[in-house]
């Protein structure tokens, strides 16, 4: 009994420093867990500890508990947060190169926004991430088109945009670009969105179907526009002092589970997205396609890309990315 209980007391011990010893990471999200960002964040959690035999561990911040998405990147910058969700029009003011992905058309369909996130351009990105921002990218969130939703009047063509007071983010290219377009573009930090459509301060927006469903818009956008001028990349990032401070071994495990949680979380977006369409469809949301696309393309390659080559780090590099995606 007596060597019974030494063992057990043992294993008990093992086990205690085997905890002690387990590393916890934290990650923080603007967005809820039931959304593309939740998706690919319990992924990326699981497979931490699977690969890591429970030695490592991710603990999820969803809804903005850590602070809206600037914050967030200063504290990853810093080291004082692990890992946080950012949208790449968020990372621009650290690293402006970033921005040759949010140029208006600059990705045109969900193939374009897999292959400028894989191999050698994926390694670009993280190259430009890591010595302007400070931060590494871990994983590319694949949260589709920004599509525009509104409560005036069904868009179609440039002329049904004229007027139209839409939400921006705190982003210029994204204020240049509906300006060019015609629309009333007001800048405005996410959490006053659905109030500011709710009293009619702005007449509507653009966001993926996931978050358009997910956030409620169907509340208060009668219409919506697939308008595919801007692929929403909202990359999982992680401080660079943060990162060279692990172990090989730890940076092994959070890479390779990056990679497996992208691929992923982009299953779950071509198929959440479906989904989110037919439920706005079912809540009475009118969907509508572009007659004039080819127009809004050519007014965002002739007003505005000229406006912005400089600040992403020039023409001909701007033109080398389009043509590696055979544009």
């Amino acid at each position: 009994m007596f060597k019974k209980t030494l063992l057990a007391t043992a294993i008990l011990a093992s086990l205690t420093v085997h905890a002690a010893q387990a590393r916890t990471f934290q990650v923080g999200m603007g967005d809820p867990m039931d959304s593309d960002q939740g998706a690919l964040a319990q992924r990326f959690a699981e497979l931490v500890e699977q690969y890591s035999d429970g030695e490592m561990t991710v603990d999820l911040f969803p809804g903005g508990q850590l602070g809206p998405e600037t914050g967030m990147i200063q504290d990853t910058r810093i080291g004082s947060l692990d890992m946080a969700f950012i949208g790449v029009g968020n990372l621009t003011p650290y690293a402006p190169k970033l921005g040759a992905l949010t140029m208006p058309y600059s990705l045109r369909s969900h193939a374009d926004a897999v292959k400028a996130t894989t191999g050698p351009l994926a390694q670009r990105w993280n190259d430009i991430a890591k010595e302007e921002a400070g931060v590494k990218i871990i994983s590319w969130l694949y949260s589709n088109f920004r599509y525009l939703t509104n409560s005036d009047r069904p868009v179609r063509n440039l002329e049904d945009l004229q007027g139209l007071k839409v939400r921006v983010p705190q982003n210029e290219m994204m204020l240049a670009t509906y300006e060019a377009w015609g629309a009333n573009p007001i800048s405005m930090s996410w959490p006053e969105v659905f109030t500011a459509l709710q009293q009619g301060v702005v007449d509507g927006q653009d966001n993926p179907y996931i978050v358009n469903y997910t956030m409620k818009f169907h509340e208060v956008q009668d219409y919506l526009t697939e308008v595919h001028h801007q692929y929403s990349l909202q990359p999982l990032v992680m401080g660079v002092r943060t990162y060279d401070a692990l172990s090989e071994e730890e940076r092994r495990i959070i890479d390779r589970a990056g990679i497996d949680a992208q691929l992923y979380a982009l299953q779950f977006q071509l198929t959440g997205a479906v989904t989110a369409r037919e439920g706005m469809e079912a809540e009475g949301v009118e969907v509508s396609t572009l007659e004039d696309e080819d127009e809004w393309i050519r007014i965002a390659q002739e007003e505005v890309w000229p406006a912005f080559y400089d600040k992403i780090g020039g023409q001909e590099a701007f033109e080398e990315f389009q043509s590696i995606l055979g544009y």
